[in-house]
């Protein structure tokens, strides 16, 4: 396994990549960096060229000056394949991840050949409220506090993402033509009707459950890689 940074001119995101072949590009979650692939990038590293990102102010990939938006985190992840010489791959994303490459699809569907998106979401209310009550009143206590402790706006933004965003519109999504696999767990924090929601916006996409919570691809690697690279396969 090698790892890299690919570069703009004053900006650089850190990446982890292992395999050849069509690349498949991993994009994680809220808080994390690509480690969270790590059963995923040995498993598809078998036969794809396996790039996992971390996103801008996540992992080993710095804050910057931009905003730190989804839809930044879009404009950095086409930069980035632009940088690396990538025209065409596939594209695997989840939670966060997940809504940033529905950003990216509908900006930029001429690099997609598929898109798997796990445990995303259009808007916030799609988290059940059990889950996300907790992300505002967390929000809110870290807003006040970082007025007074600078090592808290790292937490407040990354909060924020899951407070003020996506805000992704199901008229849009019916205007992709790319090949997709929605995929959730079944006791996932995002709300099954709304998982459903989003399968029933893509048009001719595919929609999976699986046994489990939203971090199904840790919990159930096998289970999770077979589905997706059965979807991957299919012509």
């Amino acid at each position: 396994m090698k790892t890299g940074r690919e570069t703009e001119e004053d900006f650089r995101l850190h990446y982890t990549e292992k395999g050849e072949g069509m690349p498949l590009v991993l994009l994680h979650g809220n808080g994390e960096d690509g480690s969270y692939f790590v059963r995923q990038i040995e498993f598809f590293s078998r036969e794809y060229r396996v790039i996992a990102v971390d996103t801008r102010g996540h992992g080993q990939s710095p804050r910057g000056a931009a905003p730190f938006t989804l839809e930044q985190f879009a404009e950095d992840l086409r930069q980035f394949l632009d940088e690396m010489g990538l025209s065409r791959i596939l594209l695997l994303g989840f939670s966060d991840g997940a809504n940033i490459a529905m950003i990216f699809a509908l900006k930029y569907p001429e690099y997609l050949e598929k898109m798997v998106l796990n445990g995303g979401n259009l808007r916030p209310s799609g988290v059940r409220a059990g889950a996300q009550l907790p992300i505002v009143l967390g929000y809110a206590m870290v807003a006040a506090l970082s007025l007074l402790d600078k090592k808290l706006r790292r937490k407040k933004e990354l909060l924020g993402l899951m407070v003020t965003e996506p805000h992704i519109s199901k008229e849009e999504l019916l205007k992709l033509c790319v090949p997709t696999l929605v995929i959730a767990g079944t006791k996932d924090m995002i709300k099954a009707s709304h998982t459903r929601e989003i399968h029933e916006s893509i048009p001719d996409s595919c929609l999976c459950f699986l046994k489990g919570s939203h971090f199904i691809a840790c919990e159930q690697p096998e289970e999770f890689n077979q589905t997706v690279y059965k979807f991957l396969k299919e012509k």
